[in-house]
Parts: C-alpha cells; structure tokens; sequence
C-alpha cells in the first residue's frame, strides 16, 4: 500500500511542478506575486491542494511560488524567506509548527505582506491575518459519531475497547480533531460503555508526531501486546488515514481480519486513495473527505480580494485564537465517506476516477 501511494503521489509531483514552472514562467502581466508554502510533499493531500491553488491563482491572473519544506522547519522559515525576497505580495503557510514562524512572519508584516495560514492554524503570532480551513473540530465529531453509530452506543449497548490516536502535538488541528472526537465518546466512556483498555487518554498521551503511521503503528503493537492478549479491541479512533493504514498493518499482524476476528472499526481522514480503496474491501470503517481542492479555491478568492480592496468572505470570526489574536476564518464543511457512499462522494464528484478502484 505505501509504494502505491508513492507512485500515484510521484505521478501528481510532475504535473504539479509543470504547473507550476508554468506559472512562474507565465507572462509578465501578472498581478501579483503569491507565495505558497506547504508542510511536505509526501502526503497526496498536500500535493493535491498544491496543484489546485497553483492553477487556481494562475487563472486570477497571479504568480504562484509553490515550495514544499520536507517537514523540516529551518527549511520552512528559508523557503518563506526566499518568498519574500522575490516580491511575494502574499503568503499562503501550511505550517509544519507555526509556533516557530513568528519571526519570519514579523519580516513579512514589515514589508505589509498579508498572512493567510493554510488548513493549520498559526500560533504565537500576531502577523497572521487570515486563516483558511475546514471546520476540524466537526471532523472529530464525524468520526466519533460513526465510532458510536457502528457500535450501537446510543442504544446502551457495551461495554466495548477503544484505543485513541491522535495527530501531531505541534498541529493545532490536531487537538480540535481529538476533543472534537472525545466530545462524542468521552461520556460513553464515562458510563462504561467505553473502555480505553491502555488507560491512554488525552493528546499528551496520544498523539503521533509528525502524524508518522509508522509511529502509531509500533504504539498500537506495544498496546495489543500489553492489553489486549486475552480482551478484543472493537475500536480505533485513528486522526488520518496515514496513520490508518499503518494502524491496520499492526491490527493484522496481531490476528485481526482473519476469520471469527474481524478488523475493529477504525476511522481516518482526507480520503486517501489507500484508505479509499480499504473502506472498499471492508477493513478502514470511514474516512472524512474534506475537498481540498474547494480549499484552494477559497483561498486563491481570499488571496484576489486582499490584492483587489475587497475584504474576504468569512464565517467565523470569534473561534480560532492562536495566542495573540482571534484570526478571523473561512471554514469548510468536511464529509463522512464510508462504503455506502464512497462512489458517490469522491467519484462522481470526480476527485478519483472509477479505475482507480478497478
């Protein structure tokens, strides 16, 4: 499944990187110079919403600057750096750890470069002055939902195992995603009805750094060993697919899927082809799609308006304090996808196409 992904994430790399030596070469008419920065180029979402925001603001008549930063900070600050240098009249960041682009951002804001954070909040800087995103604590909610839904939970049945996981600590989205997941399961849990048979709750307990599957997958292996030798475990709360797949290797390694044992219910996010393809055969339960290429286009309409005058359109402007000030936001509405209606979310809505799934 992982060197799947990496050919079908190396196949978008070329058509991205021609958009975007297109743009960067496009006619000198253009009227702006935006720059983008995204987390790493390893994940299929990232290079996905690289593309769409890339064509999106060549069609609005701007000059894209994509650059991926390898997950790497140091790398991140350089590349945003190197932006400005070259005229960048905006900043697009997906931050790696925006708590560490305080500095840089004070350098954009001095030279009145306008900061839109990309999917993850920036923290600890007053120079962020837009943040475009998806509703993340409604993600958790999705996926503890469908948690308690497959379980039956609403009707009292239990008691059932579960074993939480969370993002990386230093993504804010991370903890919406979780406490908005623990807002669904945190009272079945305290009726019994759940039981975290690790005893691991609370991000501090349960997060993955740099949202590494292979990291959550030698986690799950320690618990199963430790745990659950003699006791099922009926439930996973995974954050990302990325970490999903992993945590089914380890699932299966343990004896699950086989026979009178089947996979417990496990959740996702962002709809990787992967974990797609897994909800098809049974095992992943869900994923929660949220469309970023409708993210991209917001934010290449946020961008025009702050280059034309205009104020851009938001939704909320009270929810995401990053430490220093409320950043007023746009936020997406994000989709469960499970085996029921996976055909018509991401294909027919031509995001995937049917071979893909032949």
């Amino acid at each position: 499944m992982q060197s799947g992904r990496r050919r079908l994430v190396g196949g978008l790399v070329g058509g991205l990187f021609s958009a975007a030596a297109w743009s960067q070469n496009a006619d000198k008419g253009y009227k702006g110079v935006i720059g983008i920065s995204l987390p790493t180029i390893t994940s299929l979402r990232w290079v996905i919403e690289g593309l769409a925001m890339t064509r999106s603001l060549d069609k609005l008549g701007y000059r894209a600057i994509l650059q991926y930063a390898n997950d790497d900070i140091p790398t991140q600050t350089a590349q945003i750096e190197d932006m400005l240098a070259k005229g960048a009249t905006v900043l697009v960041v997906g931050a790696i750890d925006g708590t560490k682009l305080a500095p840089v951002l004070k350098a954009a804001a001095d030279k009145k470069v306008k900061v839109i954070a990309y999917d993850r909040l920036i923290r600890g800087s007053s120079h962020v002055d837009y943040y475009a995103t998806f509703d993340n604590f409604q993600v958790g909610v999705l996926q503890g939902s469908d948690i308690a839904a497959r379980l039956g939970l609403a009707a009292g049945k239990g008691p059932f195992h579960i074993e939480l996981f969370g993002g990386s600590p230093d993504d804010n989205n991370a903890f919406f995603f979780y406490n908005g997941a623990m807002s669904v399961l945190k009272p079945y849990i305290d009726k019994g009805q759940l039981v975290v048979g690790s005893g691991q709750i609370g991000m501090e307990k349960v997060s993955t750094l740099r949202w590494s599957g292979s990291v959550a997958r030698a986690r799950l292996a320690g618990i199963l060993d430790k745990h659950y030798a003699k006791q099922r475990l009926d439930a996973v709360l995974s954050p990302y697919d990325g970490i999903s797949i992993d945590l089914i290797e380890a699932l299966k390694k343990a004896g699950y899927g086989q026979g009178s044992q089947p996979l417990p219910f496990i959740t996702g996010q962002d709809a990787e082809l992967p974990s797609v393809r897994s909800i098809v055969r049974g095992e992943q339960s869900s994923s929660v799609f949220k469309d970023n290429r409708d993210l991209a286009q917001v934010t290449a309409t946020m961008v025009d308006a702050l280059l034309t005058g205009k104020k851009p359109t938001l939704n909320d402007e009270k929810t995401y304090d990053n430490g220093e000030k409320v950043v007023p936001a746009f936020l997406l509405k994000p989709v469960l996808v499970d085996a029921k209606n996976w055909r018509a979310v991401l294909v027919d809505s031509g995001f995937y196409k049917p071979e893909q799934f032949r």
